[in-house]
């Protein structure tokens, strides 16, 4: 059963906000379109806003394009126990909310901790989640070493940022008091034409003492962000908080005890990554790229944008959405429909 959400106050022309049902709880999505259905899954900190220009180019190019505030976020469920947001409750999101919408297949796709959510709905649910597109943060199967143990020796004699959200309240004491200011940082820092010079002391490492936000770099906007923008995720932040979105960092440990029969899997589905080679993710991860041919079998096409950070489909909107509507264009009709 779904039911009309409140207006948003910065709407895409002709999308359809509502809620659905689902086994956790309520899941807010924003749809436009008809057609096979793509289901789009945001990152942190987001909202279905990021997906404001795919929305209507997916819906043109005949797709029914759904993006979705993950639990946590915006106008969805928002639970209040660490471990309701682990990586098997938003696969199960993922699969309610495409049952809510009368599908029986779909197409995901992810961007930040949307693309291992996107990857994993496929991995474990490859009936429903015909194929998959990963943006920013590539595919990696589940490793042998626990996550929290590997993250707290990749610092050093600093924190990696990863490590500093584990603390409940910790991360929330920085950001909470002043959200928009935070968000325009964190945006800015990891933007192909706001970040930090090659050099400078890296962001997403915290030295003993301080915050994260100590080395966020200037107050200019990225210009993919407008005031208007900010003033929209600020607006979302501030009215539910950042305990939700910060507890999927918490649940590292949980996903890879709870994966563990996953370990190493490949994901068989049709593929497609798109990420930015000034991105810290696609550095850091670049084994995890040259390793496709055994983990994304079938990935159709890998694309690493030059000049681009984190934000892809936010800064390189047009070429993004060229991308996604070429590849889902070549899917065979069984993955699309």
């Amino acid at each position: 059963m779904s039911q009309p959400a409140p207006s948003a106050s910065a709407p895409v022309p002709d999308a359809k906000h509502r809620s659905v049902e689902v086994p956790g709880g309520r899941i807010h999505l924003v749809e436009q379109g008809s057609g096979p259905l793509v289901l789009l899954v945001h990152g942190f900190p987001e909202s279905w806003y990021s997906w404001r220009k795919q929305l209507p180019a997916l819906a043109a190019a005949g797709f029914h394009a759904v993006a979705i505030d993950v639990r946590g976020y915006g106008r969805s469920s928002k639970p209040h126990e660490v471990d309701a947001y682990r990586m098997l409750a938003h696969v199960a999101d993922n699969v309610g909310v495409v049952g809510a919408l009368g599908a029986e297949m779909a197409v995901v796709v992810g961007h930040d901790w949307g693309s291992p959510i996107a990857a994993n709905s496929a991995l474990l649910r490859p009936d429903i989640f015909t194929a998959v597109g990963l943006l920013s943060v590539p595919y990696a199967p589940r490793g042998g070493v626990r996550p929290t143990d590997a993250f707290a020796r990749i610092g050093g004699s600093e924190e990696f940022y990863v490590s500093y959200f584990q603390e409940p309240g910790r991360a929330e004491a920085e950001i909470e008091p002043n959200v928009r200011a935070w968000l325009a940082g964190f945006y800015a820092g990891l933007s192909a034409d706001t970040m930090p010079p090659a050099g400078e002391d890296p962001l997403f490492f915290v030295p003993e003492g301080a915050k994260l936000s100590d080395r966020f770099v200037g107050d200019t906007l990225p210009s993919w962000l407008t005031e208007a923008d900010l003033d929209f995720y600020a607006a979302e932040f501030e009215r539910t908080g950042l305990t939700g979105p910060l507890n999927r960092y918490r649940n590292v440990d949980r996903d890879w005890e709870d994966l563990a029969v996953w370990g190493g899997s490949p994901i068989t589905q049709p593929s497609l990554f798109i990420g930015g080679d000034l991105d810290p993710s696609t550095t850091w991860m670049a084994d995890a790229i040259k390793a496709y041919p055994t983990t994304l079998p079938r990935l159709v096409s890998s694309h690493t944008l030059e000049g681009c950070g984190h934000w892809v489909q936010q800064e390189r909107s047009d070429e993004v959405n060229r991308l996604l509507v070429d590849w889902l264009q070549s899917l065979p009709a069984h993955a699309s429909s």
